[in-house]
């Protein structure tokens, strides 16, 4: 079984890398990881690091905006049953004409 990192964890060995205080080498002995895992994760961080400063009212318009879709959906759909529930009592007879 692989050994799997907390998300803190990584983040605390990133910044750690990025002080430079410590060689990619010395921090991979310290905590047991390989250098190369290291990189990878520091690499992921650099990536991810634009997106931490990007427009947060865009994620939350989309998301307003399907809720808003599946909204319309539902009240379309109410409105297909209750006219079926109508049909179905005026021919059975269970409502009067």
């Amino acid at each position: 079984m692989r050994k799997q990192y907390r998300p803190a964890f990584k983040a605390q060995i990133v910044l750690d890398i990025l002080k430079e205080e410590k060689t990619l080498a010395q921090l991979a002995a310290e905590h047991g990881i390989h250098p190369n895992q290291l990189r990878q994760w520091k690499n992921q961080a650099l990536e991810g690091l634009p997106a931490v400063f990007a427009d947060d009212h865009k994620a939350t318009r989309t998301l307003e905006a399907a809720q808003e879709r599946e909204r319309t959906e539902l009240y379309a759909e109410i409105g297909r049953l209750t006219t079926q529930l109508a049909w179905l009592k005026k021919k059975s007879g269970i409502e009067p004409v």
